[in-house]
């Protein structure tokens, strides 16, 4: 009965896995399939909200650390990517992984200057770097226009010999979009499934253990956090080469709170499942339209009550769920034996 059971549970997770990723494929391909203009560009937006929440589930999920600092990276990016195509005339295929890379430092100097002190002062420090990028992008009105933004960013170019393709319509943009969501999520998901990752949950789960293993609990911190970040920056510039215009909103808490929900609902430290909220809550928000503050209400006493009733996500509720039917049918079945 034991060898059964177990056969069972392990046979049945891939098939699981496999199903959903059949499931996620096609509802990929919707907006390609769909002349409809709606459906590519919340298809686009889908695409990088679920980027930015597997980079935000790297760091907080399977790192253990929560980092406020999210939307400055993804606003680093933004920003960065449009000055530099704008102002010194630089391609968007250079500028937006300088943004990233920008993104990547900034958040590097962040987690040095306070993880050595302890994961409280790093929360802290990240928030205040949200602030400060928030008041730079609004002030400093000589580098970023202020609440003016910069608009009229131009549409990327691909030149490819004789074939020139201008990305500048949604349905260009979401395949560009479903491209770097897919590439950037597949090395997520390498990373995770890694020897790194599985230092990240150690560390995460007992760091004096860690420690007394061996590891660096520092270092592969700011590993998770300059990954994070670069992601979250490269994100930030396809946003804002996408609306044509980067402005202090990019830069608004709603990202960090959808973030977080995102996380938090499918289960931080999980990968699927949190794959799956993100897109769930980035179709959600077009239902709640009418009303952006009623919005932001909503989403608060979300994340309020998914802390309460299930505070390790939907993926940890269907873990207990499982683990506790399985215990059920093994003991039945010793009963049965006896």
């Amino acid at each position: 009965m034991t060898a059964s059971a177990g056969w069972t549970i392990h046979s049945i997770q891939p098939i699981l896995r496999s199903l959903l990723a059949l499931a996620l494929a096609a509802l990929a391909l919707a907006p390609l399939l769909s002349a409809n203009v709606y459906v590519q560009t919340l298809g686009v937006s889908a695409c990088l909200f679920a980027t930015m929440a597997m980079a935000f589930n790297l760091v907080y999920g399977y790192t253990g650390l929560l980092c406020f600092a999210q939307v400055a990276f993804l606003g680093i990016g933004g920003y960065t990517a449009a000055i530099l195509v704008t102002r010194l005339g630089w391609s968007f295929w250079v500028a937006a992984p300088v943004g990233g890379l920008l993104a990547a430092i900034a958040g590097l100097v962040v987690a040095f200057s306070s993880l050595r002190l302890s994961r409280h002062s790093f929360g802290i420090a990240t928030l205040a770097a949200a602030l400060l990028c928030t008041i730079v992008a609004r002030d400093w009105v000589s580098l970023t226009r202020g609440s003016m933004g910069i608009p009229g960013l131009p549409a990327p170019e691909i030149h490819l010999g004789s074939l020139d393709i201008v990305i500048n319509n949604p349905y260009r943009f979401y395949g560009l979009s479903l491209i770097f969501a897919v590439g950037a999520i597949a090395f997520l998901h390498r990373i995770i499934h890694s020897r790194i990752g599985r230092i990240f949950v150690s560390i995460r789960e007992n760091e004096p253990l860690a420690i007394s293993q061996g590891i660096d609990p520092l270092r592969y911190k700011l590993l998770s956090v300059g990954l994070s970040a670069f992601v979250t920056g490269l994100c930030g510039a396809l946003m804002v080469f996408n609306l044509t215009i980067v402005d202090p909103s990019i830069l608004d808490f709603y990202y960090t709170e959808t973030m977080l929900i995102m996380v938090v609902i499918g289960g931080p430290g999980h990968f699927w499942s949190v794959l799956v909220s993100s897109l769930v809550f980035s179709i959600l928000p077009e239902l709640l339209r009418f009303s952006t503050d009623l919005r932001l209400v909503l989403y608060g006493l979300l994340l309020i009550a998914a802390m309460l009733v299930f505070p390790k996500g939907i993926a940890g509720l269907l873990e207990k769920r499982g683990t506790d039917f399985w215990h059920k049918r093994l003991a039945a079945g010793r009963g049965q034996v006896s």
